[in-house]
């Protein structure tokens, strides 16, 4: 019996985008294990993340310690899925590194979801208090500042999900 070959998935979208939610489908889909960079971040540095510096100083150092983690995992045959923000270029170029490095088949999956529909779905889960962090619509629209939607000239394999249908 052959075995079949692990998968690594990327996901980009904004913030309260559905990234978590589709990790969760496709980790079921797949049989793979989820990465969740903000479940990581809450448990490792509940007292210290609290500015998006912070979260950039914190981001690096986790991405340091996971990435031979998501390298181990995937030679070991197991799919994973990286519930880290593919967000900027540098964002994924950090990803990209992990793909070429395990030379595992990949796809970016990139949520293109509308602001409202997030900013809607962002006050429901800070009203449910579902999520490991608040986020206020003004911490969105700084961060969102900084998202640059993912160009197959970045060298992955992108899967579009859109939500045009779908309103707040």
């Amino acid at each position: 019996m052959s075995k079949t070959q692990a998968e690594l998935h990327f996901l980009c979208g904004k913030i309260a985008a559905g990234k978590s939610t589709l990790s969760r489908s496709l980790a079921a889909r797949h049989r793979a294990v989820v990465l969740s960079e903000d479940d990581w971040l809450h448990v490792l540095y509940p007292e210290e993340l609290r500015t998006i510096a912070d979260y950039l100083r914190l981001s690096t150092r986790l991405k340091q310690a996971v990435a031979p983690h998501v390298l181990n995992l995937l030679a070991a045959g197991v799919t994973v899925i990286l519930d880290f923000p593919a967000n900027t270029v540098d964002q994924r170029r950090w990803m990209r590194a992990l793909a070429d490095t395990s030379a595992a088949p990949h796809m970016l999956h990139y949520l293109d979801v509308p602001d409202e529909v997030c900013k809607a779905r962002l006050h429901r889960r800070n009203a449910d208090g579902d999520h490991n962090f608040n986020v206020t619509e003004a911490q969105f629209e700084q961060i969102t500042r900084h998202f640059v939607a993912p160009t197959a000239d970045e060298g992955f394999t992108i899967v579009v999900h859109s939500s045009d249908a779908e309103r707040p």
